[in-house]
């Protein structure tokens, strides 16, 4: 269990708890067990000097004075601190991911894949900074960031997608993540061009049609 303090201000008041990070996070995604989060038993002003916060002043700012009531409201509109030792566990993973999605995607000029090695040194190198979001998201930026040491680049398939209207809703947030080109058509069908790296290229289709059902039309084009 790693322990950390949420805190938020309020006025000029400050509010801090004792929680469990792993559990504070998942309360804050809407999760978890407030209880198995909360690790005091009062709300403090200060935490390190144990002053407690009064009922009337959490009355006033929380609109209760109940514990999990404003443990919860800390931890969801206040700040969970992150320790140093799970920023550095959390940015390692996320190297590690984009480290296997090179491996699996990017290739040299001359077509020859790089090892998980180059690729982790490449990367400290440059000094990417990795963001808290999909990989796919943000791998162009970090390419770009790479190529400035090695010559590097996705091997990538454009392929041309169209999809019936009644499963656009569905599809259209995870189709825009890879989105070349669009068109919408007049029945209300949308025709889109995505560009896939090439190791994606199953797991892609796999959930293209799990969203539409099998019923979009998928061209690869050259």
């Amino acid at each position: 269990m790693v322990q950390t303090i949420a805190r938020i201000r309020k006025g000029k008041n400050n509010f801090e708890i004792l929680v469990d990070l792993d559990e504070a996070l998942k309360v804050r995604r809407g999760e978890g067990d407030i209880s198995s989060a909360v690790l005091t038993d009062n709300i403090f002003t200060n935490l390190k000097s144990g002053e407690h916060a009064g009922k009337d002043i959490l009355e006033v700012e929380f609109g209760t004075s109940e514990l999990y009531g404003v443990a919860e409201k800390i931890i969801r509109s206040g700040e969970v601190v992150l320790p140093t030792e799970y920023i550095n566990e959390q940015s390692e993973k996320k190297y590690k991911q984009i480290v296997d999605f090179l491996v699996k995607n990017a290739i040299s000029p001359e077509g020859r894949p790089y090892t998980p090695d180059r690729i982790m040194t490449v990367l400290k190198e440059a000094k990417v900074n990795v963001k808290n979001k999909s990989i796919e998201s943000q791998i162009d930026e970090i390419v770009s960031s790479i190529q400035k040491i090695i010559p590097i680049k996705i091997d990538t398939k454009r392929i041309k997608i169209t999809v019936p209207a009644q499963h656009t809703g569905k599809s259209y947030g995870f189709l825009t993540e890879f989105r070349d080109e669009e068109e919408w058509l007049s029945n209300g069908d949308l025709v889109i061009t995505v560009k896939i790296p090439a190791g994606m290229i199953l797991d892609f289709y796999d959930k293209l049609n799990s969203i539409t059902q099998g019923s979009a039309i998928a061209e690869e084009l050259k």
